[in-house]
């Protein structure tokens, strides 16, 4: 059994493992990150982005005017934003038979995979994570085309040039496997191979495997994944929660019992409690509007803003914001609100109970309905007539590269009344900021991040005792800022196996049995005999038939009996015993040839007349009998 590790970020991760025959992929996350090394997209010309300088080195000697610019002490490439594609280069991707996928945020990588490698095998998902998935990818591609650039910038990432480049473009990694985004295109052919599964639900994999969805308890239809033969047994889990917010709670008993636990995507935030983070959102949040004040919170269209929204639901009448109105600015507004409502099953019991009143799970619901919040597509259009400040909008990329919020960073940036918010944890703030700068208006890092945490995880792990772990080399040291913190680390005996982009690890265990079936007429020939009280064996003489990964014991076919040969064959063999005559004639018998053979002998005489027959040996009595008893067996016949 071996692992490949495909991605470097350890909550976007991309494994392969090789398991009894079948090549399974675990996920297809897109390391977004790469984007802070471009310029931000804007929605509306912005003069003070078309004015930057290019960036010169300071000998002179590198001058690439139409791909680099200095913004606010720090270089830039403008060009499309690309984003780190998993590798591709470890394994024959044409090989991999399924690709399970955890949460929507773990697919974003899927078109890259299914339509450019030759990948002819079948993805499964939830159904929650298929559709938010195909609107989290739809609202990406719709970012990129609205705002399109002619040129692409290739020259700064040859070697000899991207080392003399300032930071951080100088530290930049594997930087040719940049790509620019899909299109829509591609993004409806690689969902066409999605196949649906639900909670708990086992699919067999050419009958050597079988793969089962979990809850993990992180966000609407997020799964881990139960891979398991008849003999071993692996867990991954990946993107899980123990809080209690709006999907189905974790499952964890079904982890019990693995061979090996894969482990990605805990918290990135560990030190940062998500309760704490939202109280401080909200009084932030309050504190701006009262002194008149906008509040900017960058965010993805789905996911956290259901528990922002349902938390200002309950905050808002007390703090008086009643008239601010809430805007929510995605060109899948409309949809990722209404999925939502509609996918019960998947919610905590909680959610679901309120379906049967009946009730809308989400209180973002009734924002709509009394028009505090509103949503729009984009910026322009109905919003543009309808905008009335001061005001809340949640709007999208949390990178601040390309979408809505670029829009509102140029018109809002220079007030010191406004507020931005950072609520997703994936990006660094000072580098999403950075090409914005100087900026007036206030910012405020409120990461919530719901996944598991390190203390969460060292309990999960005392509960279900796998046999190994496996996990990102981020998990066993401490963060490079707080070294000296061992609580922000995975100890456990023995140690987890760490992986890093582009490792293979030899899994470590051996499949030391296969279950074999048998027949049962060849069952019911078996004599066994006791060997031990309790023991019996028998002994067995089958034929093994194998297909589809199953074996079975089958009767040992009787020999066809050879056709007749239509040619004589001349069988050199020893000669056969030769067997005593039987003494009895038939037939007619010539008698005139029969005398004349007779008379040639001078020693015997038959004679043959009307009323005797006369039979005359020379000193040969036996032979004498043996001819009398002849002519009369014959004289009887006639």
């Amino acid at each position: 059994m071996k692992l490949y590790c495909l991605s470097g970020h350890p909550t976007l991760p991309c494994n392969v493992l090789k398991f009894k025959s079948t090549t399974i992929m675990l996920d297809c996350g897109l390391d977004t990150t790469s984007v802070l090394n471009f310029l931000p997209l804007p929605l509306v010309h912005s003069p003070r982005l078309s004015k930057l300088p290019s960036w010169v080195s300071k000998d002179g000697t590198i001058n690439l005017e139409k791909e680099l610019k200095e913004c606010a002490g720090r270089v830039f490439v403008d060009s499309q934003p690309e984003f780190c594609l998993p590798e591709r280069e470890l394994l024959d991707l044409s090989t991999i038979d399924v690709i399970l996928i955890s949460n929507y945020h773990c697919m974003m990588a899927l078109p890259y995979i299914t339509e450019h490698t030759g990948f002819t095998g079948t993805v499964y998902a939830t159904e929650p994570t298929l559709q938010i998935g195909r609107l989290l990818m739809e609202e990406l591609v719709n970012f990129m085309e609205r705002v399109p650039k002619a040129q692409s910038a290739t020259c700064w990432k040859n070697k000899e040039i991207q080392r003399m480049l300032p930071g951080p473009l100088k530290d930049a990694v594997d930087v040719w496997t940049w790509k620019r985004s899909y299109s829509m295109q591609e993004v409806n052919s690689a969902l066409s191979k999605v196949q649906l599964v639900g909670y708990s639900q086992k699919v067999e994999l050419f009958g050597a495997v079988q793969v089962s969805p979990l809850s993990s308890g992180y966000s609407l239809g997020s799964s881990n994944w139960i891979i398991q033969s008849h003999h071993e047994k692996v867990a991954y889990v990946s993107g899980s929660s123990l809080l209690t917010t709006h999907p189905q709670p974790m499952d964890q008993s079904s982890l019990k019992n693995s061979d090996v636990l894969i482990l990605t995507g805990l918290t990135q935030m560990p030190t940062a409690n998500p309760d704490g983070m939202l109280g401080e959102f909200c009084s932030n949040l309050a504190m701006t509007i009262r002194a008149g004040g906008n509040v900017l919170v960058p965010c993805y269209s789905s996911g956290v803003i259901y528990d922002l929204l349902e938390c200002l639901y309950q905050f808002i009448e007390s703090a008086n914001l009643g008239t601010t109105p809430f805007y929510f600015i995605s060109p899948v507004a409309n949809s990722s609100l209404e999925f939502s409502q509609i996918f019960a099953e998947w919610l905590c019991h909680n959610k679901q109970s309120k379906v049967y009143l009946p009730e809308p799970p989400f209180p973002h619901a009734e924002l709509i309905q009394t028009n505090k919040l509103k949503h729009y597509p984009s910026i322009h259009g109905d919003f543009s007539s309808e905008f009335r400040q001061p005001c809340v909008v949640f709007t999208g990329h949390p990178s601040l590269r390309f979408g809505d919020v670029v829009h509102f960073m140029e018109l809002w940036g220079k007030s010191s009344l406004n507020t931005i918010i950072f609520t997703e944890p994936d990006f660094s703030y000072l580098d999403a900021l950075a090409p914005y700068q100087p900026l007036a208006m206030k910012c405020v890092y409120c990461p919530i991040d719901t996944r598991l945490n390190f203390h969460q995880v060292s309990k999960l792990l005392k509960e279900v005792q796998p046999l190994h772990v496996v996990c990102p080399e981020q998990y066993t040291q401490p963060p490079l800022t707080q070294s000296h913190r061992s609580d922000l680390m995975l100890e456990l005996q023995p140690p987890p196996m760490p992986y890093r982009r582009c490792s293979v690890l030899n899994l470590p265990f051996r499949r030391r049995y296969e279950r074999v079936y048998i027949l049962p007429e060849l069952a019911n020939s078996l004599v066994p005999s006791e060997i031990k009280p309790g023991v019996s064996m028998a002994t067995v003489s089958a034929v093994l038939h194998s297909k589809d990964n199953k074996h079975t014991l089958q009767s040992v076919p009787k020999p066809p009996p050879a056709p007749p040969s239509k040619k004589r064959k001349r069988v050199m063999e020893e000669p056969p015993v030769v067997l005593a005559p039987k003494p009895l004639l038939s037939g007619a018998v010539p008698l005139e040839a029969f005398l004349v053979t007779l008379q040639k002998a001078e020693d015997t005489l038959i004679q043959l007349e009307e009323d005797g027959t006369h039979i005359v040996c020379d000193n040969n009595e036996p032979l004498r009998t043996t001819l009398r008893d002849l002519v009369l067996r014959f004289l009887q016949k006639l």
